[in-house]
């Protein structure tokens, strides 16, 4: 009586439980673990949906074949037992049970790898990528490389951005309070539009690493020497994220891996600007540039950012954007030029004011100011500006 009293109240307890346990629990982290999760991170992909429906079948054909032998062998045990007065069988072989233990598992192999061998064979296939990436392990952050596609030629590193007052130091307690993706944070994330199939390439420069996001089925090793691929295709906007799985080393458990799916206009104007601020890197603004080469650059910063209100001719919309062709500004001296730019101008003669251009790199605001002074028929005195001349009205 007693055991059955106790039998009762474990399973009522574990109804309770799982009652309160949903397949996705109380999420801990923005595309992260999940609190008290039981199950899978919710799938985002449909290789990820794939698998999670194979651990389902998995899960219930194993539970069904213990069901099965288990079963029988309790009910061998209990209905004939010497008690009731059953005596053992004197047959020492069967042809009939020696062919059914063998083809019946057979059979549940084929059945339990042919839809397993389908969704493997999908989570190899790389081909026809939209965008290709190449994410590199070191001890101990990612650097992330676009290769292909639309972004080609981005590169950063992701580091940890959980503060260290957060984690604390070797033999001391932390000192502030554990963030919400405690150790599941980077400073840069690696970006890709919705729908698009990204092809992940793999390596390391040190040790071995691995990449793996779990809402997407995604996990490779990152080798020294070696190059692995795979992708994912998410079908869902949102942020997603996961961790080194090799112990690589001492902060092999600060290496986390965070993945920002956007839209494909977002992720656009995110190229545009990661671009740029590679280009602005790039320039180095003590450089000495002749007048022809900020010629040709300063042409492609007004195209890009000037024509629309100048027009290519420098003439402007009458009544609507000034002209720079003649303009007193663009003639006149190349300080009150760089401080126009830098800080912008109201137009009184327009109705709209001249914004400023503090975003443009140094070199970029000396080549559009080069290029305006020496383009249509102006003929400035002071005819090229350089990046440093630029930097120094910045610093002011």
């Amino acid at each position: 009586m007693k055991l059955a009293k106790r039998v009762q109240s474990l399973m009522l307890g574990a109804s309770l439980l799982a009652a309160g346990l949903p397949a996705w629990a109380v999420v801990d982290s923005e595309g992260g673990p999940a609190v008290r999760q039981l199950n899978f991170q919710q799938p985002v992909t449909r290789i990820a949906e794939e698998i999670y429906s194979l651990h389902n079948l998995m899960l219930v054909i194993c539970l069904a074949i213990f069901i099965g032998v288990f079963g029988v062998m309790f009910y061998s045990i209990l209905k004939h037992r010497r008690s009731l007065g059953h005596k053992p069988a004197t047959f020492h072989e069967s042809t009939a049970v020696e062919i059914a233990w063998t083809v019946v598992p057979f059979l549940i192999v084929i059945a339990m790898a042919l839809p397993a061998t389908k969704t493997v064979v999908a989570m190899k296939d790389t081909s026809n990528a939209d965008i290709t990436i190449k994410a590199t392990g070191m001890q101990w952050k990612w650097g992330y490389d676009y290769l292909k596609g639309e972004g080609e030629g981005i590169s950063f590193l992701s580091n940890l951005a959980t503060p260290r007052e957060q984690i604390g130091l070797p033999g001391q307690e932390a000192t502030q309070p554990k963030g919400e993706n405690y150790l599941l944070e980077v400073d840069n994330e690696m970006v890709v539009p919705v729908g698009k199939k990204i092809r992940m390439v793999f390596t390391a420069n040190d040790v071995i690493h691995a990449w793996t996001i779990p809402a997407f089925a995604i996990k490779q090793d990152a080798i020294p020497g070696f190059v692995r691929d795979g992708w994912f295709k998410a079908d869902k906007i949102g942020v997603y994220r996961g961790n080194c799985v090799e112990l690589c080393g001492k902060d092999h458990a600060f290496m986390p891996i965070v993945v920002r799916v956007v839209s494909a206009e977002d992720y656009t104007a995110w190229v545009a600007g990661e671009k740029k601020k590679m280009a602005a890197l790039a320039d180095d603004p003590n450089k000495v540039w002749t007048i022809d080469e900020l010629k040709t650059r300063g042409e492609q910063v007004y195209a890009a950012n000037c024509v629309a209100c100048h027009q290519a001719n420098g003439k402007g919309v009458p009544n609507a954007f000034a002209a720079l062709d003649g303009s007193q500004v663009v003639n006149g001296a190349k300080a009150h030029n760089i401080e126009v730019l830098l800080n912008g101008q109201d137009t009184p003669a327009y109705p709209a004011a001249m914004p400023a251009w503090k975003q443009l790199s140094d070199t970029e605001i000396a080549a559009v100011i080069t290029y305006t002074r020496n383009t249509w028929s102006n003929k400035a005195a002071e005819n090229i500006v350089q990046p440093a001349e630029v930097l120094a009205a910045r610093s002011k």
